[in-house]
This record gives C-alpha cells, sequence and structure tokens, in this order.
C-alpha cells in the first residue's frame, strides 16, 4: 500500500514537472524539446502526455508539438481568483493611503493578466478590468515582473508576445526593453510613462517570492501622478508587496 502512495505521489510530480516545462517554454512543446529538459524516461514523458490529452490538460497540435489544454484555464480563473483575494487588503490599503487605483497582475504565459483591483475614489480615475490580458513591455507590472528575470527569458517573451506600441511613449525595442528593465533592477520598482494610455502614469513593483512572476501597481493620470506622488509611494508600494509575499508564502 504504501509503495503504491509513493509511486501516486511520484507520477503527480512528474506530471507537474512537464506542466511547467511547457508553460516555461511558451506554451507548446515537441516531444524531443521535453525529453531534453528533464531527467524522465522518453516512454515515461510519452505515457504521462497520452493521459494529460485524454484529460484535456494537454493539446497534441497538428504538426505535432504539445501545447497546454482548455482544462488548465478553470484552474488558472480558479487560482487567479484566489490570489486576488489574499491581496485585495493590501491594494485597498494603497488606495487608501495614496489614493489612486491599485492593481495585481501575474505573469500568464508571454502575457500579464490582471487578477485584482481597487478602485481610487476620485471621479477621474484609472479602470482596469480584472481578467484583462496586456502586454508585458508596455505595462508597469508587466515590466516590473520582466525585470525578475534574465535577459534571455524577456527576449523569448517578447519574441513570441511581440512588441505593439499602444503610445507613441511606449517601448518598441528590445534593447531599450532591457535598458529600461536594468533601471528598473536598480531602484527596485517601475514606471509607466503613459506606455499604455496617454495621460496615465503608473509605478509597479514585484512581489517578493511569490508563486508565479506577480506585480502590484498604482496608476493615475500624470496631474496627480507626479514626482512628489513617487515619493511617497514608492515606500508604500514596496510595504504592500512584502505584506502580501507574507501572505502568499504562509504555511
Amino acid at each position: 500500500m504504501a509503495e503504491k502512495a509513493s509511486g501516486g505521489v511520484q507520477s503527480v510530480e512528474r506530471v507537474f514537472e512537464l506542466l511547467e516545462l511547457i508553460t516555461d517554454a511558451g506554451g507548446d512543446v515537441t516531444l524531443s524539446e521535453l525529453s531534453s529538459s528533464t531527467d524522465l524516461p522518453l516512454p515515461t514523458i510519452h505515457r504521462l502526455l497520452r493521459t494529460l490529452v485524454a484529460l484535456g490538460y494537454i493539446r497534441q497540435l497538428p504538426n505535432r508539438r504539445y501545447a497546454l489544454g482548455p482544462r488548465l484555464i478553470r484552474l488558472g480563473e480558479g487560482a487567479n481568483k484566489q490570489l486576488g483575494a489574499v491581496a485585495r487588503p493590501q491594494l485597498k490599503a494603497l488606495v487608501d493611503q495614496l489614493g489612486e487605483t491599485s492593481n495585481m497582475a501575474v505573469l500568464d504565459s508571454d502575457m500579464v493578466i490582471y487578477v485584482a483591483q481597487v478602485p481610487s475614489l476620485h471621479s477621474m480615475r484609472m479602470f482596469t478590468e480584472v481578467g484583462r490580458r496586456a502586454h508585458t513591455h508596455a505595462t508597469g507590472v508587466g515590466k516590473a515582473i520582466l525585470a525578475q528575470l534574465d535577459d534571455d527569458t524577456v527576449r523569448g517573451i517578447v519574441a513570441r508576445a511581440g512588441m505593439p506600441t499602444p503610445t507613441v511613449k511606449s517601448i518598441g525595442d528590445i534593447d531599450d526593453l532591457l535598458a529600461d528593465l536594468k533601471l528598473i533592477r536598480e531602484r527596485g520598482y517601475a514606471i509607466d510613462e503613459e506606455e499604455q494610455e496617454i495621460g496615465v502614469r503608473c509605478f509597479s513593483m514585484a512581489v517578493p517570492n511569490a508563486p508565479t512572476p506577480t506585480a502590484i501597481s498604482v496608476s493615475g493620470p500624470v496631474s496627480r501622478v507626479d514626482e512628489h506622488f513617487a515619493d511617497k509611494a514608492v515606500p508604500v508600494l514596496r510595504e504592500a508587496a512584502e505584506a502580501i509575499s507574507r501572505e502568499l508564502n504562509r504555511t
């Protein structure tokens, strides 16, 4: 009986290893790419993939590549809701202290997805729909997340997702993005300087040690969110990010 339990646990670990490898590769891989990324025997990989395909957690594409399947979406949506619920008290505290809209987003494949928001009480305020996906290079939360990754990983994300420029101030060149990420790493926070929407500035910070790459932000009109705002916002953002990290890692 103990051997069965041990074998079952091992199979679960192997399944999640494969799912994470496919995710890290951008969402789809070949069998040989998976084989070169893990110590699992090829027959074991093939057997587990067949099971995952049958259950809908993996799809086999016409070109024989394996991609993440639709049944993972429901699991991801449920996890994102819980993640947002954990962060909401801290996001509300940000709004109470700073007066501007606060958001939290996570890296989802090669994009960011917003999982929680607490709106400002100002009549002129920022609104981002929870569940909205956006490019990483053109958002404060996205750049805060990218700054946690190495340059090769960033290049891969951008190559797959592209670099559209929503505004004239958006970054559209990978070298310019990498230079900006270097500055973000040095100062500890990201700034969206009207890169997603003209007239809107956003300060963002990654959540340390989050189980998935995560960032929080405060954003508002440039008339209110200025340099003096930054002096107040950065330490408050840091406190909130650390508090969310503690909550997420609580055992």
